[in-house]
Order: structure tokens, then sequence, then C-alpha cells
């Protein structure tokens, strides 16, 4: 019996695998950071017998509450991911199965690779409507790449939307993934709509080195980039940098930041409410988007979620309450749940890539029914 993390978005330590019925792994910190909770390992054993695995010391971790109710996500193939259950008990998960082949991946969500995302970066710009742009590199010397899909014209709307600056919310890029293949689809009437009226900008990954190393929640330094928007530095936290300045360079009228959520069982947004400059125009920007969501698919709702913040208390060092200061447009964080939806859930898959590919199908219709008016 053996186990790997030797790879593309690896993270495990192996405390004891010297039989099935009794492997005891723990999960190293991000680098540099006290945030631990992605894992990602694959186990070459004997197909057919009972294995039982016991994940350590979680009560610790970044979000021990974010282990209730989880279920572990696994694979033969690296395509399809399916859930294992596991019982929880307030330090130690554990979960117990069959292998049916010799050798199965494990992770907290779907893995998405930097392969993936290369492939994802190259097929868009094959569209004579995107380009492809490296802004500079990370301190792992990966490209940060935007894309620049549609013709800029001084009437069109400027939409940015970005992911995973939390590295380990890999649905987020799951998200993009869809939300690119409508959005290029020329057959695709709402794409096609939106991109008469609109250019879009796209960071697919926002912390590239976080998601090669197998971090949660920051980059190569162990920063939490999403804490980092007032004042980057390339030293620091180049990723904000870099797609900051292009930011202000183009302007934004809508925004869009796509994330995952480890302990919430629902799909959310959380908005603006709390910058000094929120006001009317903002909060029915905020409404109408979420209304067209409601109406658009059951996968969203909006009873569960964070708590709204007290008027001008908004953290503004955080990536949407920045830029909806700073461009005054309607800006939204996006969150997916690492467990399920749990107004529409699924016992063999829960939330899943497919879901999420689906969700950022949806969100470009929700932006249809708002561009006019941001």
């Amino acid at each position: 019996m053996k186990i790997f993390s030797n790879f593309d978005g690896g993270n495990i330590n192996v405390v004891k695998a010297d039989s099935p019925e009794d492997i005891q792994l723990t999960i190293p910190n991000d680098n540099q950071s006290e945030y631990y909770q992605w894992f990602h390992f694959r186990l070459e054993t004997q197909a057919q017998e009972e294995h039982t695995v016991k994940l350590l010391n979680l009560a610790k971790s970044a979000y021990p509450e974010g282990w209730q109710g989880y279920d572990v996500v696994a694979s033969y193939d690296r395509d399809e991911w399916f859930r294992i259950p596991a019982e929880f008990d307030g330090d130690t998960l554990t979960f117990r199965f069959f292998p049916e082949q010799g050798s199965m991946y494990f992770a907290y969500f779907a893995p998405y690779t930097y392969d993936r995302h290369q492939d994802l970066l190259h097929q868009a710009q094959v569209n004579f409507n995107c380009q492809l742009e490296t802004l500079g590199s990370t301190l792992d010397n990966n490209d940060m790449s935007l894309l620049t899909i549609g013709e800029p014209a001084d009437d069109k709307k400027k939409v940015w939307v970005i992911a995973r600056q939390h590295p380990g919310e890999t649905m987020a890029e799951w998200f993009i993934e869809g939300l690119l293949q409508r959005l290029l689809d020329e057959t695709d009437t709402v794409g096609r709509a939106l991109l008469d009226k609109a250019v879009f900008y796209i960071v697919p990954n926002m912390n590239p080195d976080g998601g090669i190393r197998g971090h949660l929640r920051t980059n190569a330094a162990g920063v939490n980039l999403n804490r980092e928007w007032q004042t980057p530095s390339m030293e620091k936290s180049p990723e904000v940098f870099l797609v900051r300045e292009r930011m202000l360079e183009t302007g934004i009228d809508m925004f869009l930041d796509i994330h995952g959520d480890e302990a919430i069982p629902y799909n959310f947004v959380a908005g603006s409410e709390g910058i000094p400059s929120y006001d009317e125009r903002h909060a029915n920007l905020e409404n109408k988007f979420k209304q067209a969501l409601l109406t658009i698919t059951p996968e969203f709702q909006d009873e569960h979620g964070y708590d709204k913040d007290e008027p001008g208390k908004a953290n503004l060092t955080v990536c949407s309450n920045w830029v909806a200061e700073q461009f005054k447009c309607l800006s939204y964080t996006v969150e997916m749940p690492f467990k399920d939806h749990n107004a529409q859930p699924d016992a063999l898959y829960g939330w899943s890539p497919e879901r999420s590919l689906a969700f950022g199908h949806d969100m470009l219709a929700a932006t249809l029914a708002v561009i006019d008016d941001v």
C-alpha cells in the first residue's frame, strides 16, 4: 500500500499506513501560513478490500465546521469525481470504502489542474473574439493570465470576473469554464447579446502558485490574496497588484469574484452593503441581479449566507468591497459549497464540477438581466 501526493495540487502527510484498516493522515499547512484544509492524494492498494482512512487534527484546521456534513471526493479516472460518506467527531474525519481499482484519488473537492487551466486559456483564445494576455509573473514564476472577450468600445460595459483567489476553491475555476463555454458559443444568444453590450475581462485563476502547491487559501508566500486589495505589492501579492493595475486602466461596470465556502452548504452571493458609498442604486442593482438568478436557477438561494456588513463597516481590503468602492459598481462575491447545495441535494456527487459549470452558464443569463443598468 502506497500513498502519493507528488503531483500538481497534491497535499497530504502520512502518519500511519501499515494496514488498510487503519490509515492515518494529516493535512500540511499552506506554506508560511497557519491555514490547512485542502488535501489531494493517490492511494495505491489492493482492490476489493475494506479500507478505513482517518484525517487527524482537524479541530485546528482553517474551517473545522467545514468537516461537519462533508463527504470526501474520490475518483478512479480523474474525470468522474464521486462522494464517499464520512463521519466527523470534532477532530477526526473518518471514511470507509472498498476500492474497485488498485489506484484511487481523493481530494477536498474535484481538482482543477494547472494543465487544465492552460487548456482553458488556449482553447478560449482560439475564438476570434478572445485575446489571451500574460499580465506578469507570480512569486513561483507562473503566469498571471487575462482573457479579454469582446471588442472594446466607449459605449460598451466593462465586466470583470476573477476566480480562485483562494486556490483550494477549485469549484471557482470549474465555474469559469462553464461561463466561458457559454460566452464563447456563437450559437448561444445570451453570450451574443452580452458581447453586443459589454467586454469581459476574465482571470480564471488568481492564484496559480497556491493551486500547484496544494494550498487552501494562500499564495506561495502564505498571503491571503483576498485581504490585499487596498495595498498589494509585487513582493507579497503580485497576483493582486497586476490585476488591480489593469482594472484601474479599464474601469469596471460590473464585477464578480468567484469563491467556494467550506462550511455553508448553499450557493449564495455577498454584496457590498457596508462600503462608504453604498446607496440606493447599489441596492437596486444587487436586488435585480439576485432576483434574476432566483428566477433562472434553483441552484441559487438568498436565505443562507454571510451576515451583512453594517453601513460603513465593510473591510475594504476584501476584493469585492474594494472594487465596489473604487468603481462605484455592482460588485459581488459568489460562493459555492464544498459540500452540497442543500436546496437541491445530490447524494452521489454533492456539489460537483458539472454543477459548477452549469452555474457559470446561469450567471451569464443573470448578467444579461442587469447589463443595461450597470
